[in-house]
């Protein structure tokens, strides 16, 4: 598999890339083995040929960037296309088109059938501890959920008269502010973040699942091997919908 050349900087990169304003993730970014979170995604893409396709690595950062600003594909794609900062983050030129919320959806889903989104997650969190960026133990566990539309959200029959719709997603409702139903086929991003809005722990579920389901794997908890164990987990800040089943 070929990657497409995003190093290739502009006269605009140029002008832009200094200004202090863009470089508010340096400091993380820095710091972080980007060459080991690499070489755990190198064997992501087993076909040796086919279309020029992003980096693994650039996706990734993608999907961090995601995960730190609670951003659905589309609205990710968006700020990717407006926000220098982003792009500086995951090494975008100006030149190159960004990826769409449709390349988004497909490499996520790539790293939940391969299981390699967990591990990745403690790579990043092991860097970050390290550097006293994030507190493991006793610290604020902040736990909340992003509604991420399904790439086909819509019933459509495809070519063999199936319906094209994502097979593991599912229908979410929520009742607005202003008290009307918002019915949404998809997925649910469930993060718990630290104070400073970095992801400790990630999950995705189909759309349908109850948020409660999954508040024991965002802290961790065994239940099964102590049920305690929420009492080391520091001060957790979460909505009703992930206590109550």
């Amino acid at each position: 598999m070929s990657w497409k050349n995003t190093q290739q900087n502009s006269f605009a990169d140029s002008l832009v890339i200094e200004h202090k304003s863009l470089s508010e993730l340096d400091d993380v970014h820095n710091i972080i083995n980007w060459g080991e979170i690499e070489q755990t995604l190198s064997n992501l893409y087993t076909s040796k040929t086919g279309a020029s396709a992003y980096p693994p690595i650039m996706m990734f950062k993608i999907l961090i960037l995601q995960a730190w600003y609670a951003l659905s594909d589309e609205a990710l794609e968006k700020q990717i296309a407006r926000d220098l900062m982003f792009r500086r983050f995951i090494d975008l030129s100006l030149s190159e088109a960004v990826p769409d919320h449709s390349t988004i959806w497909r490499f996520r889903q790539l790293l939940n059938t391969e299981n390699l989104l967990e591990a990745l997650l403690e790579q990043i969190n092991h860097h970050l501890e390290q550097n006293s960026i994030i507190v493991s133990l006793g610290s604020i566990n902040i736990i909340d959920a992003t509604v991420i539309e399904a790439k086909q959200s819509r019933k459509r029959k495809g070519k063999n008269g199936n319906n094209t719709q994502d097979p593991e997603a599912d229908y979410n409702v929520k009742i607005a502010a202003d008290g009307k139903r918002k019915t949404t086929y998809g997925y649910k991003m469930h993060a718990n973040t630290d104070e400073d809005g970095f992801v400790k722990k990630m999950t995705y579920t189909p759309g349908n699942v109850h948020n409660s389901k999954e508040f024991d794997k965002l802290l961790g908890i065994n239940k099964h091997k102590n049920k305690n164990k929420i009492k080391t987990c520091g001060e957790v800040y979460a909505d009703s919908a992930y206590t109550n089943k």
